[in-house]
């Protein structure tokens, strides 16, 4: 059922790693540039509820620090992408920080993005991240969300213990 203000991108009915338009979740870890950290993607269910699942061990070895689930932007969220204030989030986690990354085709580096931080409780909780609050990280341009291509929910830069759950995911205006 669709909710005034908002557009869904995932709401985790799918059963599987994909999302409602068909994109598929995928697993980054910073073993890609070296680095030791471990995670999984798998789906779950919290207190009855369905949700994407990212858990591991980030680990600062090697000059790393991440685990991260990602998503690429389909053009029928673009289409209409400026008409909205930002992301929401559902998720219930294990009260630690995580961020949001956005990629656009400004980025053009794997370290370079736009983020904001978020304090995942264990329970269900809603946030909302407006646009206005991303941060560019390792680039001089200004978040233009209109060219917003990946989006990537990041445990990162410190060592932890990892385990948040997304049980919905989606634009609000």
């Amino acid at each position: 059922m669709a909710q005034p203000g908002l557009q869904i991108i995932d709401d985790r009915s799918s059963g599987d790693l994909s999302t409602l338009n068909g994109n598929h979740w995928s697993l980054v870890t910073d073993n890609v540039m070296g680095g030791v950290s471990q995670g999984s993607l798998t789906t779950s269910s919290i207190e009855e509820r369905q949700c994407l699942r990212m858990q591991g061990e980030v680990k600062l070895d090697n000059n790393g620090g991440f685990v991260q689930v990602s998503l690429n932007i389909s053009d029928t969220v673009m289409h209409n992408i400026t008409d909205y204030s930002g992301i929401m989030l559902q998720v219930y986690g294990n009260e630690q920080q995580y961020n949001v990354h956005l990629r656009t085709s400004d980025v053009s580096l794997p370290w370079q993005s736009y983020r904001s931080t978020f304090y995942a409780p264990s329970e269900w909780q809603t946030i909302y991240l407006p646009f206005s609050e991303f941060r560019p990280h390792s680039i001089d341009y200004p978040l233009d969300i209109a060219k917003l291509k990946r989006l990537g929910i990041v445990a990162i830069g410190r060592a932890f213990e990892a385990d948040l759950c997304i049980g919905k995911l989606a634009l609000y205006r």
